[in-house]
C-alpha cells in the first residue's frame, strides 16, 4: 500500500511535535545552551615558594652545673683496627724472601745435617744440645720455629720467656720462648732474615745457661761453593 506525499508529511510534522514536547518535559534544550555558553574550568595556579628566612645559631641553654665544662659530642668515630698494620719495609722483605726462596735438596739437606752432627759431637757434654733443620716455615712466610719437645721438658722454663740467641761472632738476639707451643716466636723472624738462613741449613742450638742458646749455623750450600772454587783453582793451574 503506497502511502501519499500529504500523508507522509502529516506523519512527519505529527512525531516531530511529539519530539519536541518531549525536549520540553525533559528539559533537555536548556541543557545544551547551559553546556555550549559554560567555559571550561581552568586549573587553580599553583602559590609560588617563598624562601624560608635564615635563622641564626643560638647558644643552647645550659644549666649552670655545666657552665664551666666542654659540650659532649656524640658524633661516631671510626672503630680503631684490632691490630697494628705491619709496616711496609717488613711486607717488602716477605715478599723479596718468598720470591727468592730456596728448595734444597734431600741430598743438600742430609749433607747439612751430617756436618752439624760432627759439630754437635765436639761440643762439651756438660751443655745440652740439638740439631735443628730449617725448612720453609723457619726462614720464609711464617717465621716459626718449633723446638724438641722432650728437650724443652727437659731443659727450658715451665713458663714464657725471653731467651737469647747468640751466634759464632758473639752478636745476641732476643727471642721469645712459648712453653705451650715449645718452640721460638718474636725475634727468631729477625734472627733468621739478618743470617740469612735458607731451607736446608742445618743449625746447632747449646744451652749453655737456662735462658742463653749458643746457634751454630751449617749452610747447605757451603760444600758446593768449596768444592767451585777448588775447581776453578785447578783450572787456573792448568791453563
Amino acid at each position: 500500500m503506497v502511502v501519499s506525499k500529504s500523508r507522509y508529511e502529516e506523519i512527519r510534522q505529527k512525531r516531530l511535535e511529539e519530539n519536541k514536547k518531549r525536549m520540553e518535559e525533559l528539559n533537555l534544550k536548556k541543557l545544551v545552551v547551559d553546556l555550549r555558553t559554560t567555559s571550561p574550568k581552568t586549573s587553580p595556579q599553583m602559590k609560588p615558594r617563598l624562601p624560608r628566612p635564615s635563622t641564626e645559631l643560638v647558644p643552647v641553654r645550659r644549666s649552670s652545673r655545666f657552665a664551666g665544662k666542654s659540650p659532649v659530642s656524640y658524633k661516631e668515630l671510626a672503630p680503631e683496627p684490632l691490630e697494628r698494620p705491619r709496616s711496609l719495609q717488613l711486607i717488602s722483605v716477605d715478599k723479596i724472601y718468598l720470591l727468592n726462596r730456596i728448595y734444597a735438596s734431600d741430598e743438600v739437606r742430609g749433607h747439612a745435617v751430617d756436618r752439624a752432627g760432627k759439630i754437635q759431637s765436639g761440643l762439651e757434654a756438660d751443655f745440652p744440645s740439638f740439631v735443628k733443620p730449617m725448612t720453609q716455615s723457619h726462614v720464609t712466610g711464617g717465621f716459626w720455629l718449633g723446638l724438641p719437645v722432650q728437650f724443652c721438658k727437659d731443659h727450658l722454663p715451665s713458663h714464657d720467656e725471653h731467651i737469647t740467641l747468640v751466634d759464632e761472632n758473639g752478636d745476641a738476639s732476643e727471642t721469645k720462648y712459648l712453653v705451650e707451643k715449645t718452640g721460638l716466636s718474636a725475634g727468631w723472624r729477625g734472627f733468621a732474615i739478618e743470617h740469612k738462613l735458607v731451607d736446608g741449613d742445618a743449625l746447632v742450638f747449646q744451652l749453655v745457661s737456662p735462658r742463653e742458646f749458643k746457634v751454630y749455623i751449617i749452610r747447605a750450600y757451603e760444600l758446593e761453593d768449596n768444592e767451585d772454587k777448588e775447581m776453578k783453582k785447578k783450572t787456573m793451574k792448568m791453563m
